[in-house]
């Protein structure tokens, strides 16, 4: 099957193919006749498998030759989880309606308004926007939602990890009863399915790949090493193989700017992409990585959905993430469209139960690489659970380190220390002379996007 087959218009198949594609994926072939008829749709399909343009083909059809929107109106809304991704879309947007007289336009914070205000008050047929800032925009007045004739929800799941699902429905209010709705996700999660029911009539279920699996053509492997050895690995990787692009995700921004100024030291050009990070920066950052002009681009799970970089070869999690999904979302940066990929993750013992359940959701055992160098059992008092294949009890390395005289990292007897105790948010790479100031509370918590 070609796009040919599918019904789009001349101008969109141009589009289509202008870009390369001469064979539509899997949702595409399902969802794209499906959404033309006007049927509501709730899809689930694995990321890198196609599905913005499974539904921005369609919906641009749709608009294109009937009527155009009036001033602050909107005809067709887009909700996306964050910022990186509502840039994607938008740009999907762009290139695929070059030749139609449409109008579209992006909302999302961390960015001045008024220029967004500007865009809206002309009317435009496509608006791909964030939930917190859609709302602000409608309470400004700035545009009317009730005559939207198209509804998409991208990364529902996501959206509803996010805390988003009281923002979505508020947006839903406001919308007419009678449009299309189009619901797309990584998972058909219980959560899922009851949102679907309330907003979507009689929908097409469309799954093309089983749930939470990570893309076939990426080729995945585990490094076990000890946790204070992670950067270490990391560089040695990236100057063995002569990485020329590399993701990296850090669990934190602190960690995240703290590996940058050590592969910075190292000679690596590199950035970081996180929630504390402007936005102007986060997408100057991005650009950067795509045009080549930095190796490395240290991301925390901000960036995990949403960044479509073309032929990315490699992808590294520096820390496990703590919820198994994410997993399958950050390797998805790699592999896509059919091309291959790697992921290596670096595994500490305490970060064992978190490959457990990465294992457990993929239902197979990822390849062990073990570097003695970097998880030498005779130097640390884990390594030895590390090397034999992942197999730890976090548990154990607890009561092994509280014993009297049990070795430390560096294999002496640990020393009784007296006095007020050093504070655990000292960095193992800069430890400062003096006894550093207790952390601020609060910690690093993740704020929703948008």
């Amino acid at each position: 099957m070609s796009f040919d087959d599918l019904g789009l218009a001349p101008d969109l198949e141009k589009a289509v193919n202008d870009r390369g594609y001469r064979t539509p994926t899997p949702i595409q072939k399902r969802a794209i006749p499906l959404i033309l008829d006007g049927i509501d749709v709730l899809a689930a399909a694995q990321t890198g498998t196609g599905k913005t343009a499974a539904f921005v083909l369609p919906m641009l059809q749709r608009l294109a030759y009937v009527g155009f929107a009036a001033s602050r109106q909107v005809r067709s809304l887009i909700i996306v989880p964050t910022r990186e991704l509502a840039a994607q879309v938008h740009e999907s947007i762009e290139a695929y309606g070059a030749r139609l007289d449409l109008r579209s336009a992006v909302v999302y914070g961390g960015v001045k308004i008024g220029p967004q205000i500007d865009a809206l008050s002309k009317g435009v047929d496509v608006l791909v926007a964030t939930p917190g800032r859609l709302l602000d925009l409608t309470a400004q007045k700035a545009m009317s939602l009730d005559r939207v004739e198209v509804l998409v929800l991208d990364e529902a799941d996501r959206m509803l990890d996010m805390g988003f699902l009281p923002d979505i429905r508020r947006i839903v209010s406001l919308l007419p009863p009678t449009r299309q709705t189009l619901m797309f996700s990584a998972t058909f999660s219980r959560p899922i399915r009851d949102l679907a029911e309330k907003f979507l009539v009689d929908p097409q279920t469309i799954e093309v790949a089983p749930a939470n699996t990570a893309a076939e053509r990426v080729d995945q492997t585990v490094y076990p090493v000890h946790r204070t050895r992670k950067t270490d690995l990391l560089v040695h990787l990236l100057k063995k193989h002569q990485w020329h692009q590399v993701l990296v995700f850090t669990r934190t921004k602190h960690g995240a700017n703290r590996l940058a100024r050590r592969l910075l030291r190292e000679g690596f050009e590199c950035a970081a992409i996180h929630g504390n990070k402007s936005q102007n920066a986060r997408r100057r950052a991005l650009q950067q990585f795509k045009d080549g002009e930095i190796q490395a681009l240290l991301a925390t799970d901000i960036a995990a959905r949403g960044l479509d970089i073309d032929q990315l070869p490699e992808v590294v999690n520096y820390d496990l993430p703590e919820v198994a999904e994410d997993y399958v979302h950050r390797i998805g940066r790699t592999g896509r469209a059919g091309a291959a990929g790697r992921s290596h993750s670096f595994m500490s013992e305490d970060e064992v139960p978190l490959l457990r359940a990465i294992e457990k959701l993929l239902g197979r055992r990822i390849e062990r690489d073990v570097l003695q160098e970097f998880s030498d059992p005779a130097k640390t008092t884990d390594g030895a659970h590390i090397a034999r294949d992942g197999k730890a009890a976090g548990a154990n390395r607890h009561s092994n380190n509280s014993q009297k005289g049990a070795p430390a990292h560096d294999g002496k007897p640990a020393r009784r220390r007296r006095g007020r105790r050093r504070s655990k948010t000292a960095s193992v790479e800069t430890a400062p002379k003096k006894p550093p100031t207790p952390a601020a509370k609060g910690g690093n918590r993740r704020a929703p996007v948008g």
